[in-house]
């Protein structure tokens, strides 16, 4: 996992992912938008169900994978269905993002499993714990906000795209997947894992170069595009 996610950072910045606004045909079979997610989210949610099941109470531990499901059932079980778009995305992608979601999910819920004595309740008054926990509720609530914006976009226009504005839209291209970012290192400090850093150096190797290409289709599609906006702050301007 470690030696793929460079990899996949250098392909991303030349072949954009073909969902969303970066649709296109010559990718194989098609699945509705609202479907995919939730198959390729899915994964993720009730892997991480298991360690339930194997490890005895342990409130730090509890904690740690309730904080995941806060993000991860929402992503897999409501979000879909919110989705206001007819657009599809090929099976190719919703595959492949099965299999990375199985693969984290496993390794993040292993670590609990190997590890639980970590995590008892005094892991919960810790400084990375905390700081760590409202790093991830500061970026859940930026990305939330942001796909909440882009939402009403569509709910307004059908399937076009407008440019969004307010909120941190005011200075990023894509403040959901700067939340994103800021969730999964806040994720990294509060469990102190090599899983948890891993998702998160995974996080920057999907996310920055996918933020580059909105910026990029945004600048080409929009003459009036603010100049001033930032593909991810602080990562690359």
């Amino acid at each position: 996992m470690l030696v793929c996610a460079p990899i996949v950072f250098l392909v991303l910045f030349w072949i954009s992912a073909p969902y969303g606004r970066h649709e296109r045909q010559g990718w194989g079979p098609e699945v509705a938008s609202r479907y995919g997610w939730l198959l390729m989210e899915a994964p993720a949610s009730l892997i991480m169900l298991v360690p339930f099941f194997l490890l005895p109470i342990n409130l730090g531990t509890y904690v740690l994978l309730f904080v995941w499901q806060i993000h991860y059932f929402h992503r897999a079980f409501i979000y879909p269905f919110t989705l206001k778009t007819s657009n599809r995305m090929p099976w190719a992608v919703v595959l492949m993002a099965i299999t990375f979601n199985a693969a984290n999910g496993f390794l993040n819920g292993w670590h609990f499993v190997l590890h639980a004595d970590w995590y008892d309740g005094n892991w919960l008054y810790r400084p990375n714990f905390i700081a760590g926990a409202m790093l991830f509720a500061i970026g859940f609530f930026i990305t939330k906000r942001s796909d909440a914006i882009l939402g009403g976009l569509r709910v307004d226009t059908g399937d076009g795209y407008q440019i969004p504005q307010g909120f941190l839209y005011r200075w990023v291209s894509c403040p959901n997947y700067l939340g994103e970012c800021i969730q999964w290192f806040g994720w990294g400090l509060m469990t102190l894992s090599p899983a948890g850093w891993l998702f998160f150096f995974w996080t920057l190797a999907n996310l920055v170069p996918r933020a580059v290409s909105h910026q990029r289709w945004y600048r080409e599609t929009f003459e009036d595009y603010p100049t001033e906006r930032k593909a991810i702050i602080p990562f690359l301007f």
